[in-house]
């Protein structure tokens, strides 16, 4: 297990859901804005990273994960109300970044981030859904590795600096997981979160 930690790899891959209609289209990585990871992170879904890291550079893969190996079932107790006064700065509603289909981060009681998407907002309530964007899924992953080598000292560095709080190592949209997957690593001692917003207990 130890020899297939901290490689470095970056891969170019479009992503689709499957399901009895076909494949759908969600997003892409391209070569030149890659999709880049360093292996024992949980940066990326752990049966990705499984697939991946056994590719050398050029190879080309195409795979499909069950939901239970992406992100689960969709949990209907995970939509929930909350009234506007979360979402108030200086005493008005944040229309700035609570729209319908934003994504949210919120902060509990004990510190831990989630992020949720707006659902629905009323006169007095901002509905969010906290399960993960592609909850519920089959993911279909095509694509080609562009590099699959040892990360160096500074990139492995980097990485540690940026999942304690001085950046972000995880984006909207990140290999399939957009914001939800690893919500641990992905700005829990970082103000604002992957993709700015709030912070609510």
């Amino acid at each position: 297990m130890e020899k297939s930690q901290n490689k470095y790899i970056a891969v170019a891959y479009k992503l689709y859901t499957v399901d009895s209609e076909g494949k759908h289209f969600v997003e892409e990585a391209t070569e030149e804005q890659p999709f880049q990871l360093i292996s024992g992170f949980g940066i990326s879904l752990d049966a990705f990273e499984n697939r991946v890291i056994a590719l050398g550079e050029g190879e080309t893969f195409e795979f499909q994960l069950t939901k239970d190996e992406a992100f689960g079932d969709y949990v209907d107790d995970r939509i929930r109300e909350f009234g506007h006064d979360m979402f108030c700065i200086n005493g008005h509603f944040d229309h700035e970044h609570i729209y319908k289909d934003a994504i949210v981060p919120i902060q509990n009681n004990d510190g831990n981030l989630f992020h949720a998407r707006v659902l629905e907002i009323t006169d007095s309530t901002v509905k969010l859904d906290f399960n993960a964007p592609l909850a519920g899924k089959t993911l279909l992953f095509a694509g080609k590795i562009l590099e699959n080598r040892d990360a160096t000292i500074d990139e492995i560095k980097g990485l540690i600096n940026r999942l304690s709080g001085e950046g972000c190592s995880c984006g909207c949209g990140d290999c399939g997981g957009g914001c939800g997957s690893h919500d641990d690593d992905c700005g829990h001692h970082h103000n604002g979160g992957c993709c700015g917003g709030h912070h609510h207990h």
